[in-house]
């Protein structure tokens, strides 16, 4: 799914700056893209829960919830009609996800590996591993348990696209809480378990205490009418399809999934059960990141107006120097008229950079 919107203000939001009016002009028509994330602690699953769509497995009974998937935009657009939300869990080989799907109505067509899964309601998966928003990953599966995963080299806003071949190497399966794909019946949803194996995203060893990915869970929602007996996406009185919900656990702030660095937090806690989901505190590196995104935000504004990058902070209306949690940082940036270079440093910190691609990098 990769669509894109205008920004928005959402500040009833919390929002990831603060400090000085100066500061927070800087931020002023991106407040949706500097929302806090969610957050989700994983638990150490002793045993490996079975792929049976069931959710009934004894590693499951204790693991908390995420919170009810919302709108993409946020608060800005009304709450989901239909709930949705997961939970996960972990081991040596294993990030396992076990999610819940509301739906009155279960229908899914889609029946071949790696087409288009989001042409029927689907359930979706994006991890970041290393949290550069490159080289990352996309899993989709809908209520008859076909899978199309993804390898984004890059973001499509980037000139990246998706690349079919990669295999995941994902085992999933779907219980439907109701009869499929027969209308006039009324269903309560469906269930997915998956289990997806680290070899296959780009980590070369398990998680360990301490270690934090950036991830994201996306369920869109078609709205549909009922022609011989099959659902149909609703369309306009043109005939163009009416585009769809975009329910999501931690929202974006604009409609694009791919945005990595709007994605939450998933850390791996040794623990079996009994995971507190309120020990997170935000990384200082992902404070300062924020200043990049800034940046790289407003130079994709300044092209858009100019035809070219600004060659100052100044042309962007940004102060290289700022403060966070009273540490002093600078950024620097070297830039032409069509590729920018930038790179954020304080004292004592490794230096953090990121270029007109959105490649973020963390520098020795």
């Amino acid at each position: 799914m990769m669509k894109t919107t205008v920004f928005a203000s959402l500040a009833c939001l919390p929002l990831l700056f603060s400090g000085s009016a100066h500061a927070q002009d800087s931020f002023k028509g991106l407040e949706p893209l500097f929302t806090v994330p969610k957050h989700y602690s994983a638990g150490f699953a002793a045993k490996a829960p079975v792929i049976d769509g069931e959710l009934n497995d004894a590693v499951w009974s204790n693991v908390p919830w995420t919170d009810d998937f919302t709108d993409i935009e946020g608060d800005k657009q009304p709450e989901p009609y239909y709930k949705t939300r997961c939970k996960m869990v972990w081991d040596k080989d294993y990030l396992y996800v076990a999610a819940v799907i509301k739906d009155p109505d279960v229908w899914a067509y889609v029946k071949n590996h790696d087409e288009v899964v989001f042409q029927d309601n689907d359930f979706e998966i994006f991890i970041d591993p290393v949290n550069n928003t490159h080289q990352y990953f996309e899993i989709e599966v809908n209520a008859i348990n076909t899978i199309w995963d993804l390898y984004l080299p890059k973001a499509y806003r980037n000139g990246g696209s998706g690349l079919n071949s990669w295999e995941s190497g994902v085992r999933s399966a779907v219980k439907v809480q109701g009869t499929l794909n027969r209308p006039g019946d009324k269903d309560q949803g469906w269930t997915v378990e998956l289990a997806i194996p680290y070899a296959q995203l780009n980590v070369k060893k398990s998680p360990e205490q301490g270690d934090f990915w950036r991830i994201n869970f996306s369920r869109v929602q078609w709205g549909t009418t009922v022609s011989k007996g099959k659902y149909v996406r609703n369309t306009d009185a043109s005939g163009k399809r009416l585009p769809e919900h975009n329910w999501v656990w931690s929202p974006q702030g604009l409609i694009a999934m791919h945005y990595p660095e709007r994605w939450g937090y998933l850390t791996f806690s040794p623990a079996a059960d009994g995971v507190s989901q309120n020990d997170f505190v935000m990384p200082y590196a992902e404070k300062q990141r924020n200043y990049l995104w800034l940046t790289y935000y407003r130079q994709q504004e300044y092209l858009e107006k100019n035809g070219k990058y600004a060659g100052s902070f100044k042309d962007l209306g940004i102060s290289p120097e700022f403060a966070i949690d009273g540490k002093s940082n600078l950024l620097e940036m070297e830039a032409t008229d069509h590729q920018f270079y930038l790179s954020v440093k304080s004292s004592g910190e490794r230096v953090i950079s990121i270029n007109q691609e959105g490649l973020v990098k963390v520098l020795k």
